[in-house]
């Protein structure tokens, strides 16, 4: 990273989803349009599920007129849909239909699953597969198991980076490059969030070089606790995590540690020989 906390200059070969709309503007073959209507669907939230046009424009910053018309087409072309007596939007089946085929053409949720099932089934945490989406981790598969999570990770729910054991192993995935370009951008978009969890990263750092694999106890949510450990493809893949939860409650005598931590490596293991063949 760079002491110059000015937003940093975007390279060609940048890490995908890092720059803004407005950084990529004078970009000739970038399509302006197309971004605002992505910005629009990003806006909605599983806490946020339904919005209205004003609603889009405090959180995207987008004029009025622009989200107006951009909610038309989106509704029009079924990636909103719009709810009965209201000015309002949720996401349409659109957006699930767009998402489908990218899920199915990763060929590591299929290696992953058996494994992912097999810890679940023999130790009840709930196992997640997770990768990187702009500045969060975002879970491709999960085994739900653990009741006492409260906070059901699902397929396309989203982690923070630096605050979780997921995030950071996804980060501790990425080449040395594009992790140093995410750190960064990270510090300039909230600075203040990054001096407050960069602790977290670092201690992480030397956790994983100690143990080989990443640990929370409650960094992100104080009844949860995590490890979690990068699955490494090979140059030129996109970088992938697996994490294995449980509730604070049930990891008395480091139980994620102790008894999860060896099967989820040596699983870890055998999905990365598995990608290689």
């Amino acid at each position: 990273m760079t002491p110059n906390d000015s937003k940093p200059a975007m390279e060609p070969n940048a890490p995908p989803g890092l720059a803004s709309a407005e950084e990529l503007a004078s970009d000739r073959q970038f399509a302006t349009n197309l971004a605002r209507g992505l910005d629009v669907l990003r806006a909605f939230t599983p806490g946020s599920p339904v919005l209205g046009n004003q609603d889009i424009v405090a959180r995207t910053g987008l004029p009025k007129a622009t989200v107006s018309r951009l909610t038309y087409t989106l509704t029009l072309l079924g990636f909103l849909s719009r709810v009965p007596g209201s000015q309002r939007y949720r996401l349409g089946a659109g957006v699930l239909s767009l998402a489908y085929p990218m899920l199915a053409g990763l060929s590591i949720r299929q290696i992953a699953r058996p494994y992912m099932e097999a810890i679940a089934r023999e130790t009840g945490c709930t196992v997640n597969l997770g990768m990187r989406d702009r500045l969060a981790a975002v879970y491709v598969d999960t085994c739900r198991v653990d009741p006492g999570n409260v906070y059901q990770p699902d397929i396309g729910s989203s982690r923070p980076l630096l605050a979780t054991s997921i995030g950071r192993a996804v980060l501790l995935g990425c080449a040395a490059e594009e992790r140093t370009a995410i750190l960064n951008r990270l510090r300039v978009d909230d600075a203040e969030r990054f001096a407050r969890e960069k602790p977290m990263w670092l201690d992480d750092c030397r956790h994983f070089q100690a143990h080989g694999f990443c640990l929370s106890r409650g960094e992100w949510r104080s009844d949860i606790h995590a490890i979690a450990a990068p699955l490494r493809q090979g140059l030129h893949q996109d970088a992938f995590a697996i994490n294995c939860t449980v509730s604070a409650a049930r990891d008395r005598g480091s139980l994620l540690v102790r008894e999860v931590a060896p099967r989820m490596l040596e699983a870890v293991k055998q999905i990365e020989l598995a990608c290689t063949r």
